[in-house]
């Protein structure tokens, strides 16, 4: 029986010593997982039971187990290197079957798809052509590198203070002219087609008209008259406190084009504008349109988000990863290149969102490394070198006692 403890004792350390050197192995694996050797005794108990104490006739390597702690996490410059901070693993169809893996080392393929090394798609939730996301299903994640449409400006919102010391003037207005308004400014409008156009403002006081001060807006666009000269797109009026009084505070613009895209019908805010003893000035302007844009950039956001940067200055949603979760990681079948498929043992897979229940959360620009620890495996390789030493003698003695007793006479 010595020489079968002796020879279990052989496999198993040379089973640790695989399971050592597999780990040494991927130290620089991204998203791998160091294993562990679980040994067990071995006894031969008889039918009609065994003494008080047996003598066991070795030991097995009774499992091997991968322990799914958390990966220290490097920073690098590629946008497509996603790291997992906390639980979950990423969801991954190839031609369908479904794998899981905390690799997350992704690129580009010729369609646009999220694909690892191995050309796996990474699962997770697509964005409409306006950045909605299609939550109702997972499917390969697809980024969309067309152009962003143009958005034609239809408000403008300007919060101004115009001077109450500014003179009346009695000359008719001239935009060309800057000696027949007090005070001008430009804000950048787009059409339909995405081009944009200077919308051009002047302010020119009119003095007191009953109980109120009262103030002409003209307007032009890329220097033509909005209205016909000399008519006026609107007034404001100001009581004595210096505050605006015009009901609706909005000027109505109607623009036409002829450029072949639509016109410009403009609703221009100035809720908050003020007449006060100084400088003519804006405090703040905005619009709501924009100029096409292609994709310069795209990022996930710890939600998994990935989020495109476009070269108007817009950004939108372009998709969503899905994490999965299990009941017993420990249960999951290993299925070589950092992934692993989902058994009995594990348990079905629970998707949710990066960040919603107990899932990690996402990390961009980064990748989570190998939690194999070198020292310890050295130290644990010198342990599993002693012992199968150890067993090889015990086989070697065995073998010099039964030749001692075949040699008896």
């Amino acid at each position: 029986m010595s020489f079968d403890a002796g020879l279990s004792g052989l496999s198993a350390s040379s089973t640790q010593l695989d399971v050592i050197g597999n780990n040494i192995s991927n130290s620089s694996t991204v998203g791998f997982k160091a294993s562990d050797v679980q040994f067990a005794d071995v006894y031969a108990n008889s039918l009609g039971g065994g003494g008080a104490a047996p003598v066991g006739i070795g030991v097995s390597a009774s499992d091997i187990s991968q322990q799914f702690s958390q990966g220290t996490i490097s920073t690098d410059s590629n946008p497509l290197d996603i790291a997992i901070n906390g639980n979950g693993f990423y969801q991954l169809s190839n031609n369908g079957t479904i794998s899981y893996s905390r690799n997350g080392q992704f690129q580009l393929n010729a369609q646009g798809e999220i694909v690892n090394a191995s050309g796996a798609n990474l699962q997770g939730y697509n964005a409409s052509a306006n950045g909605v996301l299609n939550t109702g299903v997972t499917t390969n994640l697809v980024i969309n590198a067309a152009n962003i449409p143009p958005k034609v400006t239809t408000t403008v919102g300007s919060v101004l203070n115009l001077d109450s010391s500014s003179p009346v003037l009695a000359v008719p207005f001239d935009p060309t002219n800057p000696n027949t308004f007090a005070y001008s400014t430009s804000v950048t409008v787009y059409d339909s087609l995405g081009n944009s156009h200077s919308l051009q403002t002047y302010y020119t006081n009119q003095g007191l008209v009953g109980a109120n001060d009262k103030w002409n807006v003209y307007a032009t666009l890329d220097g033509t008259s909005v209205s016909v000269l000399p008519a006026t797109v609107g007034s404001l009026t100001f009581n004595s406190a210096g505050a605006l009084t015009t009901t609706p505070t909005t000027i109505p613009l109607a623009i036409p084009l002829t450029n072949g895209a639509a016109n410009l019908a403009i609703s221009m805010a100035l809720t908050g504008t003020t007449q006060y003893g100084t400088s003519s000035g804006v405090n703040s302007q905005v619009q709501n349109g924009f100029s096409s844009g292609e994709l310069t950039q795209f990022s996930a956001g710890a939600n998994g988000i990935i989020t495109g940067t476009y070269s108007n200055g817009q950004t939108q949603t372009l998709g969503q990863i899905v994490l999965n979760n299990f009941v017993n990681p420990g249960g999951l079948a290993a299925a070589g290149n950092n992934s692993w498929y989902a058994t009995s043992a594990s348990g079905a897979a629970l998707l949710g969102t990066p960040g919603s229940g107990s899932l990690g959360v996402l990390q961009s620009d980064a990748v989570e490394n190998s939690t194999t620890d070198l020292t310890s495996e050295l130290v644990n390789m010198i342990t599993a070198q002693q012992n199968y030493q150890a067993n090889a003698q015990t086989i070697k003695t065995e073998d010099q006692i039964t030749q001692i007793l075949t040699t008896l006479r």
